[in-house]
């Protein structure tokens, strides 16, 4: 089967180019031939054989003129059209797995591979996996950066929400775009000519399917994990906390606990904006930024993890990689987070931004028993064999 993977980054740059790569490998290991579409960039470790690609767009940087022209490159692309069509072409994909697109690629990359199916008679599944919430919310994250509040007023195609409020990095003119962009590809139902769309939880999935044309289309599937050898570690004195240090992922809630917990040690792991609040704490050590053994340490050396998001998070792989280190989660009931944690087997779970019950359910964990913690997430292998009923199904009628 012949796998066209496509994606704006096509360099390391977060979770879904992760996804994207070691699934790609995977399926090039098992006998198919995968070839990757998406932006030109110095840093690129995968492509196609014809090497086409699109311009790069730096929305932070770039010339007056690329600027000036951004507004409409990032809703409709004629280069991205030319430029995957030379891909199509020449490797004549099977299955087209779309992932992060909107903005730099643009939706019209579906009419294209719909346009050079028809043409050439070769038939041609389009996957999509969600990694945010991009399709029904025009800044990707049901999360008002400017109240700092979850939103879903967009939901039902109410985009006009998203430039009253500012939602996207709380710039009038760039909401106005993002509205834009979502009223235009919505009014040409361009999403109906996608076969399936992949959610990474149930909760995901709900939001998705307020729109009618996706809700006919989605299958929730959690994201895979890497299988690690089991090992027996000691645990230590600490609760951890890893990732990025800002409101949306509970921060301020989480340092007013310890503050008000004195007795029990916490370790912060990671960097952002919020990183002055962990200052002149005395029971939280802040290690900075870690990564690869050094973290894994961290990791399955703590009593347990926490991690207190109050936004819509997807299918965070940290939780994940703790539970898959053997270290129970205490994790805010939030989005995605509480499908990932069996409460009493493989941590528990808080009302998230509940101060109170987050300081009660940290006490509560600090001073019980081990957890016997077993992970039960699947591998890439069971995540491909799932993904294969997928990319085989009988091609939908248009």
């Amino acid at each position: 089967m012949k796998i066209l993977m496509v994606n704006k980054f096509l360099y390391p740059n977060g979770g879904s180019e992760t996804y994207v790569f070691k699934l790609g490998e995977y399926l090039a290991a098992s006998g198919h031939e995968v070839q990757y579409f998406g932006m030109q960039h110095p840093a690129n470790v995968v492509g196609n054989r014809v090497q086409a690609y699109t311009s790069n767009m730096d929305f932070h940087g770039g010339s007056p003129l690329a600027k000036v022209l951004y507004p409409v490159k990032t809703i409709y692309s004629v280069e991205a059209r030319k430029k995957i069509r030379l891909v199509l072409d020449d490797f004549q994909p099977d299955i087209c797995h779309l992932n992060n697109f909107n903005f730099q690629l643009t939706p019209s990359i579906i009419l294209e591979i719909r346009k050079w199916s028809k043409q050439t008679g070769h038939p041609c599944r389009i996957l999509f996996t969600a990694h945010d919430y991009q399709l029904v919310c025009p800044n990707h994250m049901c999360r008002n950066p400017v109240t700092k509040t979850n939103c879903e007023k967009c939901l039902g195609g109410h985009y006009l929400n998203c430039v009253k409020g500012r939602c996207i990095h709380g710039s009038l003119a760039k909401s106005a775009v993002g509205a834009a962009e979502a009223v235009f590809w919505n009014m040409n139902r361009v999403y109906k000519q996608i076969d399936t769309v992949i959610c990474c939880s149930e909760f995901m999935k709900s939001k998705l399917d307020t729109n009618p044309v996706l809700a006919e289309k989605t299958v929730a599937m959690h994201n895979f994990v890497d299988e690690v050898p089991a090992k027996k570690t000691e645990k230590k004195d600490y609760v951890l906390y890893f990732g990025r240090f800002s409101q949306e992922k509970g921060i301020e809630t989480l340092v007013q606990a310890a503050k008000e917990l004195p007795h029990i040690p916490f370790i912060f792991a990671g960097s952002g904006p919020l990183e002055h609040l962990l200052e002149g704490v005395p029971n939280i050590k802040n290690v900075g930024f870690q990564t690869g053994e050094a973290l894994e340490t961290l990791i399955r050396e703590a009593r347990f993890t926490v991690y207190p998001s109050e936004w819509y998070e997807n299918c965070p792989f940290s939780v994940m990689e703790s539970i898959l280190y053997g270290t129970p989660v205490l994790g805010a009931a939030i989005g995605g987070i509480p499908e990932l944690i069996r409460p009493g087997e493989t941590g528990e779970l808080f009302q998230s931004g509940n101060l109170q019950e987050l300081k009660t359910k940290l006490c509560c964990l600090y001073e019980a028993a081990a957890y016997d913690t077993v992970c039960d997430f699947a591998s890439v292998e069971g995540y491909a064999a799932e993904l294969m009923k997928l990319y085989g199904e009988t091609m939908c009628c248009r």
